[in-house]
């Protein structure tokens, strides 16, 4: 029975470079991949676009009221699905994704954030880890040197920690941090609880 794979991680783990691989390694011998992302992801427009300057064009660009489902009618033969930035993807297109695998038995592997510039769960990744039979972590490194887990988000060179959780931004828009770092820069100087939490601390 095929299997949904969800590779995720931070920004600048390669998880484009990955994308585009994938679905050439398939369409080079002679199988259909389709290539999918979720139009919301407006970087590159009907491209997927790696931060070295690789980039191919999708096969579907999903908008969230659309059924993949509906799409698949389009195409025979399908050996696998590769979706880029599925951070973006709904609840419901997730659950999709379930039946892809499980009923019409068409592998599907997923790429994209676990979570947002908060550290919060995107809608799309919540529901691949709780649905994905494989949950892989993507390592981009933090300036650092350690492993990055989050995403910090910059408006002017500033760290922020308001805004809507989907911002498409350029390279400079987004730094990969490990945790430490992220509750240094972004998490202590923005959000009231975890500077509560920090005073208590010191007083102890």
């Amino acid at each position: 029975m095929a299997k949904l794979y969800f590779n995720y991680g931070a920004m600048s783990a390669g998880k484009t470079i990955d994308v585009i691989t994938t679905a050439y390694k398939y369409n080079s011998r002679g199988m259909k991949a389709i290539l999918i992302k979720p139009a919301l992801d407006t970087k590159g427009n009907n491209k997927v676009t790696s931060r070295i300057g690789i980039e191919k064009e999708v096969d579907i660009l999903l908008k969230p009221e659309e059924s993949l489902i509906d799409y698949l009618k389009m195409y025979d033969n399908i050996t696998c699905l590769v979706i880029d930035e599925s951070q973006f993807l709904t609840e419901k297109q997730v659950c999709e994704l379930v039946i892809i695998t499980k009923i019409l038995d068409i592998p599907v592997v997923c790429f994209g954030l676990k979570v947002d510039f908060k550290g919060n769960l995107f809608p799309g990744s919540a529901a691949l880890i709780r649905y994905a039979d494989s949950l892989k972590e993507m390592v981009a490194i933090c300036d650092c040197g350690k492993k990055a887990r989050f995403n910090a988000r910059k408006i002017n060179g500033e760290y922020v920690y308001d805004g809507g959780q989907v911002y498409i931004g350029e390279d400079e828009s987004y730094d990969p941090m490990c945790e430490t770092c992220f509750l240094e820069k972004v998490l202590l100087p923005n959000s009231l609880d975890f500077q509560k939490i920090y005073k208590k601390i010191k007083e102890n």
